[in-house]
């Protein structure tokens, strides 16, 4: 039986607006993984080993934004700036969750 894998950050609905995403979108803030991985085909241990390495960096900085050094706090702006733009563009509505049944 094969592991299952991630479809990568391009290809997660709405826009990876989800923890995934989340720790994706902060290893490149962090110079973890560059830009250009999507981390398609990566396996759940791969995703967690990859969170673990996120969580000490922003341990570093208190997990705030606010703390961070104008550099990565641009890089940071910079990038889930335009992962808003494109969540919405994929249908994603930040509204959605407060809505109840």
């Amino acid at each position: 039986m094969s592991q299952k894998q991630y479809i990568g950050i391009d290809n997660d609905p709405q826009g990876a607006m989800n923890p995934t995403g989340n720790i994706i979108r902060d290893a490149w803030v962090f110079g973890l993984i560059p830009e250009t991985e999507t981390c398609v085909g990566w396996t759940p241990q791969g995703l967690d080993a990859l969170y673990d390495k996120v969580s000490v960096e922003w341990n570093k900085y208190g997990h705030l934004v606010s703390n961070l050094p104008s550099e990565l706090a641009d890089k940071h702006h910079r990038i889930y700036q335009e992962a808003v733009k494109q969540a919405r563009d994929k249908g994603w509505d930040p509204d959605s969750v407060l809505e109840e049944d």
